[in-house]
């Protein structure tokens, strides 16, 4: 695995898919640098990740690109 593949910035877990990676720039900042897996973002929102799975589906359906 390439050393430029983007871990959680909490639980070092890689590759982070390119959903986790466009959720933290849609839920946190765009500029973001380091990146959080879905499970640690739900702990850092104090949410599920179920939750963060609807969300993903909702802004894929509204046709924001960073999902795939």
């Amino acid at each position: 695995m390439p050393d430029n593949v983007e871990k959680c910035r909490v639980c070092e877990k890689k590759p982070l898919s390119k959903n986790e990676i466009g959720l933290n720039k849609k839920l946190v900042h765009r500029e973001l640098k380091e990146f959080f897996c879905i499970a640690c973002l739900a702990d850092y929102f104090e949410i599920s990740v179920d939750d963060l799975m609807e969300k993903i589906e909702e802004f894929k359906q509204q046709g924001c690109t960073l999902f795939e």
